[in-house]
């Protein structure tokens, strides 16, 4: 079975030297958040890094916990929030967290109590990053696994074309030009590939609109939000290779998929995804009208 990649694939994917890196390893900024949250192949890597250190693995578990509470059913919330208490609360336990003051973990447990909300844990989640940012980030940067960041970060900034993947279909058509489905090469992996036709941005002024776009999605950081993955231009377009969206838009779900409309618990769901997809926006300070 054909996964979609090149024959050529190893090729393409083919990381360099790590001595060929150094310029990078200088340059690069040292932002914990940046390297070990935000950006997928470093946030892998660095876990993988405390996946190796026993005490940094508590501190990973600690916060795939809270993030499994936080998306937990309101049924089933206070049970998973008193196991994150149990496991990593308690003095003696395998996985005891020693960073976190007891008069902290004493507030998250009188509000799990009144209020098991969302962001009970929020300070404790602060604290273990805060701790993670210190030296385990500095060793961290001194790991063969940073090393391998690297590596990765080399390869990112190779010149991306046209030809780095295959066209497809088209999907959609908007102001400035359409949305295709694309294929990178090397990886067989599927995308949106948002084409904004130089032409159409010239004639109705919207070259900072099109810029704006492009450092909006490279900001943005959301399970609700569409990722940008890929930029490049042609003769004739600006291209943003994006996450693709194949299950259909609204307006097919609504009128060309059984009876017209959602029933009230379906369109809950689908305005709770547009709020966290907004609010995550605010956060970053972006509007969206």
């Amino acid at each position: 079975k054909r996964s979609g990649r090149s024959k050529k694939w190893k090729e393409m994917l083919k990381l360099p030297p790590v001595s060929h890196c150094e310029g990078i390893r200088c340059s690069i900024e040292r932002d914990y958040n940046q390297l070990c949250d935000k950006q997928p192949i470093g946030r892998l890597l660095f876990r993988q890094f405390c996946d190796s250190r026993p005490d940094l693995k508590r501190c990973i578990e600690f916060l795939d916990a809270v993030a499994e509470y936080e998306v937990s059913s309101d049924e089933k919330r206070i049970d998973c929030g008193l196991k994150v208490l149990e496991t990593y609360f308690t003095n003696g336990s395998a996985a005891h967290l020693p960073e976190i003051p007891q008069e902290t973990v004493n507030e998250c447990k009188a509000r799990l109590e009144k209020n098991p909300c969302k962001d009970l844990f929020m300070d404790c989640t602060r604290i273990v990053h805060e701790y993670l940012s210190r030296r385990p980030f500095e060793a961290y940067q001194e790991s063969m696994y940073f090393s391998r960041f690297l590596q990765w970060k080399w390869l990112e900034k190779q010149p991306v074309t046209k030809h780095t993947f295959r066209h497809y279909r088209v999907l959609g058509k908007g102001g400035f030009g359409e949305v295709c489905a694309c294929q990178v090469r090397a990886t067989g992996k599927m995308y949106a590939c948002k084409k904004l036709e130089k032409k159409r941005i010239k004639k109705r002024k919207g070259e900072s609109m099109a810029l704006n776009e492009k450092r909006i999605l490279e900001k943005v950081n959301s399970r609700f939000v569409v990722s940008l993955s890929y930029t490049y231009e042609t003769k004739d377009a600006l291209c943003l290779v994006l996450t693709i969206m194949n299950g259909g838009d609204l307006k097919f779900h609504i009128y060309n998929m059984g009876n017209p409309g959602f029933d009230e618990e379906r369109a809950i769901f689908y305005a709770a995804e547009l709020c966290c997809g907004l609010e995550d926006l605010q956060k970053e300070r972006i509007v969206y009208r």
